[in-house]
């Protein structure tokens, strides 16, 4: 692999970005997102580009392929090789974007068009650098989907984005990003909606990609623990300033800035938990108190055109005692969300039991179920669509109260502004609207206006996934401390191990529909005993870059 060292003194940068500076005008004023800043990357090199929302690390991103809006006003320079991109027409940047600088999208289901295939796609960006017929493009586009990894390539090819999963989506994403083999990639959050295994297949070729066409990659992440998986050297940034540069070694060996220390300080660490591992008794021996009781849950959905129904869940039984946490962690499409909606009475069973403090919720009509949602809370993934954009922040952890008939005056709105208190937002909160409110102030919303019934159960479905590290932490320290305090029981769905590691007394690994192994945090993450509970501890990335080399090479020998 060439280093940062050779890359030096054989050359210059592949992209230099140099004092960049970019505000936006708005209604309101200039908004100053990016401010003063500078870093290069060389060819071969891995630069992360790290920070926080709003910490400006997409928008300096964005300005190196010239997609920033009207509204943006940029000052600095941007060099991708001897061409200034900050000084280029629009039709000079549409020349270069595609073949000397590609960019990796966050979500690739949005930057694929759905009306063509993804072979046309990769096609359509070979012919627009590259002089090639057709059927030349056709081949180079299959050759490309080979070499990014997606099955059957010559089929695939013919695919519609909607026939693809995420993971093969964002292998298209790539393969189009690399089609003219340009001089910069710069990958924005490129792993961030996948699962563990898929992430590790994805930087694996990313890593492949570097060392074989000699690219330089920026990586755009807030991810610590794919940092130190694939970077070479790290650039750290809070709202628009760059607060430092150094090698992925040096930073997490001795990170120099206090935001930077804080900001690995709250990453959580898989094998790291100091919590007690619960008896594992109730995996066993269900408790007659047990909150949660589910019994051989089975869930099917048609497939129409007289195929066989779609077995979504298969078999699972599970118990969750009083005060305890069980985590339920598999890849997308394992059923960990249907069974958590069976369980809220969002999803009707095909088949078994799920019982909530003895009463049977699976065959009730939607009137006897009602009073039973009285002992449940769900906590969704994503606060910003779960949340009424019309009410304010207080209507909405009322409005539970208020359908259930629970109380109303001054004991709605005292019981309305104790969870808000709780949950610990600020004074005035209650009165503001969803969209006056960050990503992590949401989510506190949303487990306010879950636990204002006082539950029994509540059901949490990927609740921090899409926080910042910072904010996750402080998010999962509150939902511990308010468990302890009030005593309800959970059914944590994740596919985090680090966070269900830091949270969980139990954890129920479910593969295809079906439980492969449950047990305390000890068996599970660190003695795993079923093939597949190994290779999804195997993926996970640690943030910490000695550890993660040790660990990329045994999952490499656990998958050959």
């Amino acid at each position: 692999m060439p280093g940062k060292a050779e890359n030096r003194e054989t050359g210059g940068p592949a992209l230099s970005v140099d004092a960049l500076s970019v505000t936006f005008a708005t209604d309101a004023g200039p908004v100053f997102a990016v401010s003063e800043v500078s870093y290069e990357v060389f060819p071969g090199e891995v630069l992360a580009v790290v920070g926080e929302s709003g910490s400006g690390k997409s928008v300096s991103s964005r300005t190196a392929m010239g997609l920033l809006p009207a509204s943006a006003r940029v000052r600095g320079h941007i060099t991708l090789g001897s061409a200034e991109i900050t000084a280029m027409t629009e039709r000079q940047l549409t020349a270069v974007r595609g073949g000397d600088i590609a960019m990796i999208f966050q979500e690739p289901g949005s930057a694929l068009d759905a009306l063509f295939t993804v072979g046309y796609q990769i096609m359509e960006a070979l012919r627009a650098h590259r002089r090639m017929t057709r059927i030349a493009a056709r081949t180079r586009a299959t050759d490309l989907l080979r070499l990014v990894g997606l099955p059957e390539p010559e089929r695939r090819v013919d695919y519609y984005p909607h026939q693809l999963s995420g993971g093969q989506k964002q292998r298209v994403m790539i393969a189009i990003a690399i089609a003219c083999e340009p001089k910069v990639i710069i990958a924005d959050e490129p792993t961030t909606a996948l699962d563990v295994t898929v992430q590790a297949e994805i930087l694996e070729l990313l890593r492949d990609l570097r060392d074989r066409i000699g690219s330089a990659i920026v990586l755009i992440t807030h991810n610590m623990g794919v940092v130190a998986d694939l970077a070479d050297r790290v650039v750290v940034m809070r709202a628009g300033r760059v607060v430092e540069t150094a090698t992925v070694d040096d930073l997490f060996a001795h990170p120099a800035h206090e935001y930077t220390r804080a900001l690995l300080a709250a990453v959580p660490h898989l094998g790291a938990s100091t919590r007690p591992d619960a008896i594992d008794g109730a995996a066993t021996d269900p408790a007659p108190e047990a909150v949660l009781e589910i019994s051989d849950l089975r869930v099917e959905f048609p497939s129409g055109l007289g195929r066989p129904a779609f077995q979504a869940v298969r078999g699972v039984s599970l118990t969750i005692a009083p005060g305890e946490t069980l985590g339920l962690v598999g890849e997308s499409g394992s059923g960990k969300s249907t069974i958590g909606r069976c369980v809220a009475g969002l999803q009707r069973a095909s088949a078994g039991s799920v019982r909530v403090l003895g009463s049977e919720l699976t065959g009730l009509s939607e009137r006897r179920l009602r009073p039973l949602r009285r002992r449940l809370g769900f906590v969704f993934q994503d606060p910003a669509t779960s949340l009424n954009p019309r009410l304010t922040v207080g209507d909405c952890v009322a409005e539970p109260l208020i359908v259930h008939r629970a109380a109303k005056g001054a004991a709605l709105r005292d019981r309305v502004c104790q969870l808000l208190d709780d949950v610990q937002l600020p004074a005035g909160t209650a009165q503001r609207y969803p969209h006056e409110l960050s990503g992590g102030q949401r989510q506190r919303v949303s487990l306010a206006r879950a636990l204002v019934l006082n539950p029994d159960l509540l059901i949490a479905d990927e609740p921090t996934s899409a926080l910042d590290v910072s904010v996750q932490a402080t998010v999962l320290a509150l939902f511990a401390a308010l468990q302890r305090e009030h005593g309800w029981a959970c059914l944590f769905i994740s596919h985090d191990l680090a966070v269900v590691d830091q949270l969980a007394d139990r954890i129920a690994v479910l593969n295809h529909g079906e439980i492969v192994e449950q047990g305390n945090r000890d068996q599970i993450l660190r003695h795993p005993a079923h093939d597949y509970t190994r290779r999804l501890v195997a993926a996970v990335p640690v943030p910490d870059p000695v550890e993660q080399r040790c660990r990329r090479a045994e999952r490499r020998q656990l998958i050959s």
